[in-house]
């Protein structure tokens, strides 16, 4: 279908370069479009699907989003409202989705909905859903804290028809395709930090070398280099902590659990490293001059989006109730 048939350790490694972008919302998109909105289509598409949505993807002439999270249901999946109702060889959608990233630009969406009044984990599709049909309306682009480059849009559907073929995989089997591109998508998100988290503590260190207080450079003082060497070695291990999840992942395993992990870390530090950097730049880290005032702002969504600090937490504890105890 045009891709290199490459395993998921090299989108980690282009991840992880294009963290050396300046700003975090153009890795973001890229990651939305290659690990995010075509796991689950690559997985379980039909071969029609693939050729017609895939396939352009792909190759860069279409631009693709995620229709999941709605104003009540964010990283609470089970809980999204919008309906695909089957009316002979259709689905009508009616609902809306919110914080989608690429949503104003978006050629189609992989769209999340409820097509069954089933237990909420059974009752949930994935479909190809293209975003010129009628019934479609893009109502904003959010204006937002951080991650000010990306196109983040709130979306409502009014009785949109598409057709049925556009199902990924089987129906109701939505819920768990989705969960699956979680991983893939938690993963993409640690790895697009790492380089941009090193970044801040670099030229958090050439500043304070020579920006002086007192007389003296501020990393001068026993107290700034002794933390930034701490954020480095944190840095470190979450790198560790990726790499060995993604090694898994590639042999076939479930990481849920160490996934989470990652993820749960990566927006802690990144929370962690910004703060305790911009801090060591006085006040020109509270101007829009320098980098890690943008990422401040930038890697706050780390915590936030593709499921919340307190969202992998329960999937933690989850796993390690399955633990045999001693």
């Amino acid at each position: 279908y045009g891709g290199m048939g490459l395993d998921f350790s090299y989108n980690i490694a282009v991840a992880e370069e294009l963290g050396n972008i300046r700003c975090g919302g153009i890795p973001m998109a890229i990651g939305v479009q290659a690990g995010m909105t075509t796991p689950a289509l690559t997985r379980f598409g039909s071969d029609e699907l693939k050729k017609q949505f895939l396939v352009p993807t792909i190759a860069g002439d279409l631009v693709a989003c995620l229709g999941i999270s709605e104003a009540g249901a964010g990283s609470d999946v089970a809980n999204i409202k919008t309906t695909a109702v089957k009316k002979g060889d259709e689905y009508v959608i009616n609902g809306g989705k919110m914080w989608t990233t690429s949503g104003c630009q978006a050629d189609w969406m992989c769209l999340l909905a409820n097509t069954s009044e089933g237990p909420p984990h059974r009752n949930k599709s994935l479909i190809c859903l293209p975003m010129n049909l009628p019934g479609i309306h893009v109502a904003k682009k959010i204006d937002k804290l951080g991650m000010r480059s990306s196109d983040t849009a709130q979306i409502f559907f009014e009785d949109v028809r598409v057709p049925s073929k556009n199902l990924i995989g089987e129906e109701g089997k939505g819920f768990t395709y989705q969960m699956l591109q979680f991983q893939e998508e938690r993963l993409w998100a640690v790895a697009t930090v790492l380089t941009p988290l090193e970044t801040i503590i670099q030229e958090t260190i050439d500043y304070t070398r020579q920006r002086k207080v007192f007389d003296q450079s501020v990393l001068h003082n026993q107290a700034v280099h002794f933390r930034l060497a701490e954020l480095a070695t944190e840095v470190e291990l979450l790198r560790s902590l990726l790499y060995r999840t993604v090694a898994l992942y590639v042999e076939g395993n479930d990481t849920t659990k160490f996934a989470s992990m990652a993820k749960l870390k990566a927006g802690r530090l990144a929370r962690e490293v910004t703060d305790s950097c911009l801090q060591f730049w006085g006040g020109m880290g509270f101007t829009s001059e320098v980098l890690v005032s943008r990422f401040y702002r930038d890697l706050r969504l780390m915590s936030i989006g593709g499921g919340t600090d307190e969202t992998m937490l329960s999937i933690i504890c989850k796993y390690m109730e399955t633990l045999p105890t001693k």
